[in-house]
């Protein structure tokens, strides 16, 4: 039998997920077999039927999973804490974004800004420049992506801005993170992890799990632009 846990991870924890699994094998003998994309993906994609046996979701996905059955309620459990960013293509000046106006200013400013479509970040930056009342102005020449790491356009010149959670701007070379949107104008993403009650692999599902919230994870979470 394949020594290995399949994993449905959301894109926030992709750096965490892929430092901590050559750790775990070595410790414990099981490969982390994970797969990655934003949470309104995977939730169709478990919801379409795919076999996992543990997911990492926003906590109000793994809700929904708990709800329909899919996830054992008893398993869920809290990893980690996000803020969505901006950043620019490395050696870039940083802009000026501390300040409710100042962001404004800037996100005005840019040739071209990149957010998501499907990740919790993209829907947090559109609701949030319609609450700014520039919402036409910025998508008129916004390069909004489906999928994947909106900083990847800064490196291929289509944008001179990137919106994304900060855990995921760090997994792009090549970009610098200027900070996080200021925090009276966003929500804190949290992330979360739950056993499939379909798992093939229950009890490693369930070992995984106890890792994935224990303090050893704790400093690589922090690296990757979390807080556990």
């Amino acid at each position: 039998m394949d020594n290995s846990v399949r994993v449905l991870s959301t894109l926030a924890l992709k750096g965490a997920v892929e430092r901590l699994a050559a750790n775990y094998a070595a410790s414990n003998g099981v490969r982390i077999d994970a797969d990655f994309a934003p949470t309104l993906a995977l939730l169709a994609r478990l919801r379409d039927g795919q076999a996992s046996d543990l997911v990492i979701l926003t906590r109000e996905g793994l809700d929904e999973m708990a709800r329909e059955g899919r996830v054992g309620v008893e398993s869920c459990i809290d990893l980690a804490r996000s803020y969505v960013g901006l950043a620019v293509k490395a050696g870039a000046a940083h802009p000026a974004i501390a300040t409710e106006a100042a962001l404004r200013a800037t996100l005005l400013g840019a040739r071209a800004v990149a957010y998501s479509r499907l990740g919790a970040s993209g829907i947090l930056f559109a609701r949030l420049i319609e609450r700014l009342g520039i919402a036409a102005e910025i998508n008129a020449r916004a390069v909004i992506i489906p999928s994947g790491f909106t900083a990847e356009k800064l490196i291929s010149g289509e944008a001179d801005l990137a919106v994304q959670q900060i855990s995921e701007l760090k997994q792009v070379g090549g970009i610098e993170v200027v900070g996080p949107i200021p925090l009276g104008l966003q929500t804190p993403a949290v992330f979360s992890a739950g056993r499939m009650t379909a798992a093939v692999r229950a009890d490693a599902a369930d070992h995984l799990l106890r890792y994935l919230a224990s303090a050893a994870v704790a400093p690589v979470l922090r690296e990757t632009g979390l807080e556990p």
